[in-house]
C-alpha cells in the first residue's frame, strides 16, 4: 500500500510538471575555465594546430605512415562502425513518431469433412449423413496503429539518440587523434632508438680503439695487465647495451605496424635518426575555445545531452500512453467479388494506457536516469580539468626539455673534446688510462641521454598538437553547453620562429545561451514551468 501511495504520488506530481523539459545546456561555471594558460607559451604566428599538423615536423616518411594509419587503421575502423551503429538506434528512435501500417493479404481453401448430424432417415430407415463440402476465403487488410507523443517521449528518446550520435561521432576523431599521435610518437621511438644503437656502436668502436692501444703497451711492457683487464670489462659493458636497446627498437617498430593495421612480420621503416624532424611551434588560445577543440569534451559534453533527453524520456512515461489503431480490408469467397462494396470492412479505435502499480518501476527508472545524469555531469566537468592539465603539463614539458637539450648539447661537445684529449694523451703516454676510462663513460652517457632529451621535446610538441585538438573543432551549433566567454589573452613567451607550411585553424564562434548560476543545482532538478 505504502508503494502504491508513494507511485500514486508520483504520478500527480508528473501530471503537474507536464511539458517541463530538462535545462540544457548546464553551464561550467568559472572556476572550471581558467582566464589563462600559466605555463610558458611561445608567442608565434599560428595559434591552434592545423588539421595537417605532421606535416610540419618535415618527414615525408611520417606523413605516409599517417595517411596509412588513416585507412588501414583497426581502432579506427571499429570506432567508425560504432558510429554507424549509433545512427541505425537513432533511426529506430526515430521511429516511434511515425505511425506503424502493415499490409496483409489472405487466401485459404478448406474442406469439412463428414458430419455425424444427419437431416433424415433413408429408404431403409437408416440416417444419412451430411456430405462434406469445400470452400475459399480471400481477403486483403490495411492496419494502422499511432501512439500519440503528447507529452514528448518519443522526441525525447530521439534526442537522448541523436546525442549519442554526436558522442560516437566524437569518440571516433578522440581514437582518429589518437591514432595519429600515436603513429608519431612510435615512429619517433625508432628513430630514436636506432640513434642511440648508432651512439653504442660508436663508442664499441672507440672501445675497440683503445684496447688496441691498451694491448700494444702490455705487449711493451709500458702498462700493466690492469689496464687491460679494465678496458676489456669497458668494452664487455659497452656490447651488452647493445642488445637490449635492439629489442626496444624491434618492439617500437612492432607496435608501429599494428597502428598500421599491418603484420609485424618483415615490417621496416627508413628513418635512422632524429636529424631530420623538426619542431613545429604552435600556442594556445583563448582558454575557452580549448573546450570547443577537444573530441573528448565534445564527446562528454554530447553524453551529458543525452542523459539530460533520457531523465524526461523517464519522466513521461509517468504520463498516460495513448494510441490509435485502424483496419480495414475486402474480405470474400470469391477473387471476383474481393473488391465490391459489399465484401469491404473496417474498424477504427482508440486506446488508454496508465500505470496504476508497478512496484516502483517507473521511479526507480527515473532515480536512475537522474543517477547517470549526475554521472556524467561531473564526468564531463573532470573532462574539462583534464583538458587544461594536458595542455598546461605538455607546455611546460615542451619549454623544460629544450632548456634541458641545449645544455646537454653543450655537455656532449664538452666531453667529446675531453675524451679526444685524453685518448691523444694516452696515446702519447702522458695520462693514464682512467682518465680516459673517465671521458669515454662522461661522453656515452652524454650522448645517450642528449637522444633521449631530443626524442622526448619532439614527443611533447606531438603532445602538445593533441593537448590542443590537432587541429579538430566543434561545430557552433552543435554544442550543448554553456563556457563563460573569455577576453584575457595568453600569456606569451620569448618570440619563436613559426614552423613552414602551417596554417592557423578558424577559431569557432561560441554559441549563446542563457547561463545558470554557478551554484545552481544539477539540471535534472530544475524542471522547466
Amino acid at each position: 500500500m505504502k508503494v502504491l501511495l508513494r507511485t500514486s504520488s508520483v504520478i500527480a506530481l508528473a501530471v503537474a510538471a507536464a511539458g517541463c523539459q530538462t535545462p540544457v545546456p548546464q553551464v561550467l561555471a568559472p572556476k572550471y575555465v581558467p582566464s589563462n594558460f600559466t605555463a610558458p607559451t611561445a608567442r608565434v604566428s599560428q595559434v591552434w594546430p592545423s588539421a595537417a599538423w605532421w606535416q610540419g615536423f618535415g618527414s615525408p616518411e611520417l606523413n605516409g605512415l599517417i595517411v596509412t594509419a588513416q585507412t588501414e587503421n583497426l581502432d579506427f575502423a571499429a570506432a567508425t562502425a560504432r558510429v554507424l551503429q549509433a545512427e541505425a538506434q537513432s533511426g529506430i528512435a526515430g521511429s516511434a513518431l511515425f505511425p506503424s501500417v502493415s499490409l496483409q493479404g489472405l487466401a485459404q481453401r478448406s474442406r469439412n469433412g463428414v458430419s455425424s448430424l444427419t437431416t433424415g432417415t433413408g429408404s431403409t430407415g437408416t440416417p444419412v449423413p451430411v456430405k462434406g463440402f469445400t470452400s475459399n476465403a480471400f481477403g486483403i487488410t490495411l492496419d494502422a496503429s499511432y501512439e500519440l507523443d503528447i507529452w514528448g517521449k518519443a522526441q525525447a528518446n530521439l534526442r537522448a539518440a541523436d546525442q549519442l550520435v554526436l558522442a560516437s561521432s566524437y569518440a571516433q576523431q578522440v581514437v582518429a587523434l589518437t591514432v595519429t599521435t600515436g603513429v608519431a610518437t612510435t615512429y619517433l621511438d625508432v628513430l630514436g632508438l636506432r640513434e642511440r644503437l648508432a651512439i653504442a656502436h660508436q663508442n664499441v668502436d672507440a672501445a675497440t680503439r683503445i684496447l688496441a692501444i691498451v694491448q700494444a703497451k702490455v705487449a711493451n711492457g709500458v702498462s700493466s695487465r690492469l689496464d687491460l683487464a679494465q678496458q676489456e670489462a669497458t668494452l664487455a659493458g659497452l656490447e651488452a647495451t647493445i642488445p637490449a636497446l635492439e629489442e626496444q627498437e624491434r618492439e617500437a617498430r612492432y607496435a608501429l605496424a599494428i597502428l598500421l593495421g599491418c603484420l609485424p612480420e618483415g615490417f621496416d621503416v627508413a628513418g635512422q635518426n632524429l636529424d631530420g624532424i623538426t619542431t613545429p611551434v604552435v600556442a594556445p588560445g583563448l582558454t575557452s575555445e580549448l573546450l570547443r577543440r577537444r573530441p573528448d569534451v565534445a564527446q562528454a559534453e554530447a553524453d551529458l545531452a543525452s542523459a539530460h533527453a533520457n531523465v524526461d524520456a523517464a519522466r513521461d512515461a509517468f504520463f498516460p500512453q495513448i494510441g490509435l489503431t485502424g483496419s480495414g480490408g475486402f474480405t470474400s469467397t470469391a477473387i471476383s467479388a474481393l473488391l465490391k462494396n459489399s465484401a469491404l470492412g473496417w474498424s477504427i479505435g482508440a486506446n488508454l494506457l496508465q500505470t496504476i502499480f508497478d512496484g516502483g518501476l517507473l521511479q526507480s527508472e527515473l532515480d536512475l536516469s537522474k543517477g547517470q545524469q549526475e554521472e556524467l555531469v561531473a564526468t564531463y566537468r573532470s573532462t574539462v580539468l583534464n583538458a587544461f592539465s594536458d595542455v598546461e603539463t605538455t607546455l611546460g614539458q615542451v619549454s623544460s626539455l629544450a632548456d634541458q637539450e641545449r645544455l646537454k648539447t653543450e655537455q656532449v661537445n664538452a666531453a667529446a673534446e675531453a675524451f679526444r684529449i685524453s685518448e691523444l694523451q694516452y696515446r702519447e703516454g702522458v695520462t693514464d688510462l682512467l682518465n680516459v676510462l673517465t671521458a669515454q663513460q662522461i661522453l656515452f652517457s652524454a650522448q645517450d641521454q642528449l637522444v633521449q632529451i631530443k626524442l622526448a621535446r619532439i614527443q611533447a610538441d606531438v603532445g602538445l598538437y593533441k593537448a590542443l585538438g590537432g587541429g579538430w573543432s566543434e561545430a557552433a551549433n552543435a554544442a550543448s553547453q554553456i563556457i563563460p566567454a573569455q577576453t584575457t589573452p595568453v600569456k606569451a613567451g620569448p618570440p619563436a620562429s613559426p614552423p613552414p607550411s602551417t596554417t592557423t585553424a578558424p577559431v569557432p564562434a561560441t554559441p549563446k545561451a542563457e547561463t545558470l548560476p554557478e551554484n545552481a543545482p544539477p539540471p535534472a532538478t530544475q524542471p522547466r514551468h
